[in-house]
Order: C-alpha cells, then structure tokens, then sequence
C-alpha cells in the first residue's frame, strides 16, 4: 500500500495545483535530500502517474519524484494528528501540498533529466495486451503472485489487487508462471486492468482510521475494501463458491485464495 489505484487516485487529486508557482520548499525531514533553491520559483507544469511513483514536472524536464511505499501521502490539507508526520510542504502560490510520511518509508527525489527508474509496464498502457502478459508470464518458473508484484516486470501491481485479480481469473497464486495456458493468461489480463480500474473508481481501498492508513489528495478514505473478494478474508466465505478463504505466505507477503474456485 499504496498501489496502482491509490496513487493514481491521488495524482487525479492533485491535478488543480498543475500550473502552481513553488513559493517555498519546507523540508522537514533531514532524510529528503533535496535541493530548495533550484526547485523554489518553478511552477508544476503536470503531475502524474508512473507505476507507484508520483512525478511533479518542473521546467526543462526536471521533476520532483515521490514514491509513496507503505503508509506516505500527498495531500492537499491535514489533520492535526498529520502534522508530525509531515516530512515536507509544499507551499504554492495557491495552497499547499503536504507529504505525510509516518514510517519514513516514503522518498521525494528531484530528478534533472527525466525519470531515472527502470520499472516495467503498466496495465493502463496500450501495449499491455494478453500477448505483452503472456510474453512476460510464460517464460518464468516463478510463482504468479510474486511474477506480478515485480516492478520490473508490471509496474503498479502489488499484494492487494494481484490477490484479487488472480481470484478473479481462477488462478491459484502458486501456479509457476510458465504452466498457464494462452486462455488463462488472457482472462488474467482482463482481470488485472478490471479490478484496477475498478478500483481507481472507488478511490482505492482503505483499511482503517490510523493516520499511517491510505487517503486521497483531500482526505479521504478509499471504499474498494467493501468489494475486496479475498484479500484479508481469511476465514471467510468465497463470494463465489462459498468455499473458506486460505491464507499462505510467498515471499514474505500474505496471499489469500479460494482453494476450490482458484485449485
């Protein structure tokens, strides 16, 4: 958290500050590395969204890049319960942004020549069709869970909608990547781009009240949890089948499944 659905949510947040001047740069974390003096007195020419980075575009291709991780925000306004875990403010000449960063997880970087991460594709992009996914799922020995939360390989995808995607494509999370067939790889894609934008919809998915939990750009709380079909339903019953919702771990993160529809 956040993935896909939530940073987008917030980049469409964020999109009334597009054209604001950099009036002052209140770094309030010794962590944030950041050069005030070069970014003061640009203006945001857009913002958006690549995989789960946030870029704020400056003048001549320089942008400020946030990568939000486990529990960071950028938001427009915060509470007082926010304001000791603000690492830094943006101050415009319209507004503020706040980044709310509890666990100190989160980064803000400034890059001079456009972005320097290497991330793989996004499920959004016109090239993310069944035939790029079976390219990057068939060829693998990894489990299909892990093969989707690689950065590298799908940007944006991470425990949640990975989980629910594969519930919806019947797929068991163990399954080694070069064991599914065309058929599968194709009704995966149509789930990964569904459940995400599905998602994005309904603002992202919110857990609970704890500040360290995901808002959007204004505050507030994402409602795709009320839709979650597995994910965090252990013990539950499968909204399909009925069938009790199992709960394993791979690679360190927790993969819930419904052993009869994804078997």
């Amino acid at each position: 958290m956040p993935e896909l659905p939530e940073v987008e949510t917030i980049v469409r947040g964020l999109s009334i500050v597009n054209g604001a001047r950099i009036d002052k740069l209140e770094v309030l974390d010794p962590r944030l590395d950041l050069p005030v003096q070069e970014i003061v007195g640009k203006r945001i020419e857009r913002i958006e969204r690549r995989g789960k980075y946030i870029l704020l575009h400056l003048p001549k291709d320089k942008s400020l890049i946030v990568h939000l991780r486990m529990s960071g925000r950028l938001t427009l306004a915060r509470s007082p319960a926010e304001e000791k875990h603000t690492r830094l403010i943006v101050h415009l000449d319209r507004g503020k942004v706040y980044f709310i960063n509890p666990r100190r997880l989160g980064t803000v970087e400034y890059s001079q020549n456009g972005f320097p991460h290497e991330i793989g594709i996004d499920p959004f992009d016109l090239e993310f069709t069944p035939q790029r996914l079976q390219e990057i799922v068939m060829p693998s020995r990894a489990p299909i869970k892990p093969l989707l939360m690689n950065q590298r390989r799908i940007a944006g995808l991470g425990n949640i909608y990975a989980t629910e995607a594969l519930w919806r494509g019947r797929i068991d999370p163990r399954r080694v990547g070069n064991t599914l067939t065309a058929k599968e790889v194709r009704l995966l894609h149509r789930a990964i781009v569904t459940v995400l934008q599905e998602a994005i919809d309904h603002m992202g998915t919110t857990f609970g009240e704890a500040v360290s939990d995901y808002r959007n750009a204004s505050g507030n709380r994402g409602i795709f949890r009320n839709l979650l079909a597995v994910y965090g339903r252990e013990g539950e019953p499968c909204r399909r089948c009925e069938k009790t919702i199992e709960r394993i771990v791979q690679t360190g993160r927790s993969t819930y499944y419904c052993p009869k529809c994804q078997g």
